[in-house]
């Protein structure tokens, strides 16, 4: 059994009552906990006057026990089925919490859709484009929120070395972050250096075009993380307890509706930072392409044909 806070139970208890309003919950408790491609997933056992389910959550669904009697094969099911949620379904550009790196997360997704349907080198030479789009993109907004305050002149716009080196010290300064920072430019040099010359070569392969847009999504990712937490005041531990389970919690006042406001919670003991104002919120339909994790495959004992639904009659919850 994992330790679990008051809200988290609650969270867990409201969306049964939710699901399954004819079942009263008897037991539940936090089984286990996984972070699959940066998604915190919780495993929760529910017992309820009936039967007993899995819940697991982000987002949250449950699963019976009956059809799935192992844990690890309903969160095996869980992440397939997030992954394979429609596109119109999933969580858009404009909701994620990303401001204000939209752009470069565009180019991001550029590069993944051309590299789908790449089979030539003037196809590998063009995820170069984008990826190098993409990082310029990220480096030009990064200057934005990050301006220049050294007596000497500024580098140019472009010079993708010289910002990535001012922006790691701005957000990753002191002795602790010294391998942050290394790993940090390191990367994104390494990237640079690698999509420009995808962009011109003339004996690149389709692998050399995964290859590029693999590190450029890490690179991007990496540091758009760190400026984000640098902008939005995010300490690297709570001060009141100490933990490292950081969540963001947004919301608006009610002297200024119109603006949204972030700021970071401790999921342990509830201590909330100073919030900060979100600007600057893109509008984009396009959703985030996703990777498929690496592991086994669970092969299921029978044919799973339908998911039950919570009753208080479990024969009506038989597959047809």
């Amino acid at each position: 059994m994992l330790a679990a806070t008051e809200e988290e139970t609650n969270h867990v208890r409201n969306y049964m009552a939710s699901e399954a309003p004819d079942l009263s919950v008897l037991m539940m408790q936090k089984v286990y906990s996984e972070n699959i491609l940066s998604v915190r997933h919780d495993v929760w056992d529910v017992h309820t006057d009936v039967d007993r389910w899995w819940v697991i959550t982000e987002p949250m669904n449950l699963y019976s026990q009956d059809q799935f009697p192992n844990m690890d094969l309903a969160v095996t099911f869980h992440v397939g089925l997030c992954l394979r949620i429609p596109r119109s379904a999933r969580q858009k550009l404009s909701e994620l919490p990303i401001e204000p790196f939209a752009e470069c997360y565009r180019s991001m997704q550029d590069a993944s859709e051309a590299l789908e349907q790449a089979d030539e080198v003037a196809d590998y030479q063009t995820v170069g484009v984008r990826c190098r789009e993409s990082l310029l993109s990220f480096v030009g907004a990064a200057q934005r929120v990050l301006p220049w305050t050294a007596k000497e002149e500024p580098p140019k716009k472009a010079d993708l070395r010289a910002w990535t080196d001012h922006i790691c010290s701005v957000v990753l300064p002191g002795a602790t972050n010294e391998y942050r920072r290394a790993l940090f430019k390191s990367t994104m040099e390494n990237a640079w250096k690698f999509v420009n010359w995808l962009t011109h070569s003339k004996t690149s392969n389709w692998n050399d075009a995964e290859a590029a847009s693999a590190v450029t999504e890490m690179a991007i990712t990496m540091c758009t993380s760190a400026v984000i937490l640098h902008m939005r005041g995010v300490p690297p531990q709570c001060p009141a307890c100490g933990s490292r389970r950081l969540s963001p919690q947004r919301g608006h006042h009610s002297g200024t509706p119109d603006v949204e406001f972030e700021r970071p919670t401790c999921d342990k003991c509830g201590w909330a930072g100073d919030p900060v104002p979100i600007t600057d919120v893109p509008k984009d339909p396009d959703p985030l392409s996703t990777k498929v994790p690496d592991g086994d495959c669970v092969i299921m004992s029978s044919p799973l044909r339908a998911l039950r639904r919570p009753s208080r009659n479990p024969s009506e919850d038989k597959p047809q």
